[in-house]
């Protein structure tokens, strides 16, 4: 439990972990206070927007939408990494959640599950709204999710918090999905890391599919250096003549296409561009 910070205070928390932080019209003064209290504090809520464009996404939860009035948040995380603060004080970011989950959280030990929506979350925690369409199809960049990281890490370290008090939306109100393909308990390890309280997390299972629009001509990026290795490492990485690389090459589409053919996919199913299903079998 906690006096909220400062808006400054807030602000130079994000700067101080690394992050790039751009800061939106009146910010400070933008909120929900008028509705009902704000604080004492408790913990940092994830989500994602359900949106897509940085632009857009900022525009929505600055100002809301009809029957939800910004802002919806703290902070919106884009894609690329950059946090666009909005509003500070109460938001409509947490709305009703489970009162244990708040217990909990205040005694940073396991959640449990999420059955209620009996309490205010928008005057107890902080929100962060992670540009992501909610679809389970888009991925998550890993830039973007580790600003996501330091962005909570940085506010538990304002306020002396262990990772315990970062919760997902999903966590906090039933019947909320978000953030869609974040594991929280994985999430809330890397915090922990960041903090010093325990080792960097190991990856359990594949990677985070990265999105389709990673893949394809003039791309340049890490997760098609995973996926050509991983090729290879299932033996499927006969078109490369000197191996995988972080540029897409027509190999990497060859490649990917005798992949899709081996899983008995044809048509347009082994166009050898990788969608959430090839990603998800050739990490199987």
């Amino acid at each position: 439990m906690a006096t909220p910070l400062s808006a400054d205070a807030f602000l130079n928390s994000l700067r101080s972990d690394g992050l790039s932080v751009a800061e939106v019209g009146d910010w400070r003064s933008h909120n929900r206070n008028s509705k009902g209290a704000w604080g004492p504090v408790h913990g940092i809520v994830i989500h994602h927007t359900a949106t897509s464009g940085t632009a857009n996404s900022v525009q929505i939860c600055r100002d809301g939408y009809d029957g939800l009035p910004g802002p919806l948040c703290h902070g919106v995380i884009d894609r690329e990494g950059g946090v666009h603060l909005v509003g500070y004080g109460r938001t409509n970011h947490a709305g009703a959640g489970d009162g244990d989950v708040l217990q909990a959280v205040i005694a940073e030990r396991p959640l449990p599950p999420v059955d209620q929506n009996n309490t205010d979350g928008n005057s107890r925690f902080y929100g962060f709204e992670c540009v992501n369409s909610g679809t389970g199809s888009e991925g998550w960049p890993d830039s973007q999710v580790e600003a996501m990281v330091r962005a909570a890490a940085a506010v538990c370290r304002a306020h002396g918090w262990s990772e315990r008090s970062v919760i997902g939306h999903k966590e906090w109100q039933v019947g909320k999905p978000d953030p869609v393909g974040i594991d929280m308990g994985q999430f809330r390890a890397r915090v922990a890391a960041r903090l010093g309280n325990g080792p960097a997390p190991q990856p359990s299972g594949p990677p985070a599919f990265p999105g389709r629009a990673a893949f394809g001509p003039g791309r340049v990026n890490d997760s098609i250096l995973a996926l050509g290795q991983q090729l290879v490492r299932k033996g499927f990485g006969g078109a490369y003549k000197v191996g995988p690389s972080r540029s897409w090459g027509e190999a990497d589409r060859a490649n990917v296409a005798a992949f899709q053919r081996a899983q008995g996919w044809s048509g347009g199913d082994a166009d050898g561009l990788p969608g959430p299903s090839t990603w998800s079998r050739l990490w199987s």
